[in-house]
């Protein structure tokens, strides 16, 4: 008889007896795998660190209205640095941010403690949505509307960087691709 550190004497191998302690690994293994499985289900719904979010269709022509639209109604201020707009959406309310290469649009304002529900899209490629110092990650891809309840509980500036390759042979852009958001009390 062999054991698993040695070849089976027997071509039927798999007619073998297991002895007992693999036996106990196997079931020590098994529990641990299924335990696992319902700590990643379990956690998402108690954890904070997952955000559920939510995916709908779109084009990219129908997502840039929606930003203009926003930017339109609720830009209060250009930024010193960039001169773009500063939009702050009143809190309760849809707030839109595209991804494009190589930017991230609008520059948001937003009030701490308040609810947002967050939609954001690619206009061109795939882009990763990394909001930093938070770590925050989600794919943005093109056709696809990203949604998520959002409150923020800090104040400061957070930084938005695109943590997907986003370019192809003309990539120069991919490590200036930043974005802002603002949260005030």
């Amino acid at each position: 008889m062999g054991t698993s550190y040695t070849p089976p004497t027997n071509p039927d191998w798999w007619r073998e007896p297991v002895e007992r302690t693999e036996i106990w690994w196997i079931v020590l293994a098994f529990a641990w795998c299924l335990f696992m499985f319902g700590w990643m289900v379990g956690w998402h719904f108690v954890g904070p660190q997952n955000m559920s979010n939510e995916a709908y269709k779109t084009t990219p022509e129908a997502f840039s209205k929606k930003i203009a639209d926003q930017q339109a109604k609720y830009t209060v201020r250009k930024d010193e640095a960039t001169g773009e707009d500063i939009v702050s959406p009143p809190p309760g309310s849809d707030v839109y941010l595209a991804g494009m290469q190589w930017q991230w649009r609008p520059i948001l304002e937003l009030q701490k403690g308040q609810k947002y529900r967050f939609h954001m899209s690619s206009l061109d490629v795939g882009h990763g949505f990394s909001l930093q110092p938070e770590n925050i990650n989600f794919q943005v891809y093109p056709g696809y509307e990203q949604v998520t309840t959002i409150t923020p509980n800090k104040t400061g500036v957070f930084a938005i960087a695109c943590g997907e390759y986003c370019g192809g042979v003309d990539a120069m852009g991919h490590h200036t691709m930043l974005g802002r958001i603002y949260v005030k009390e």
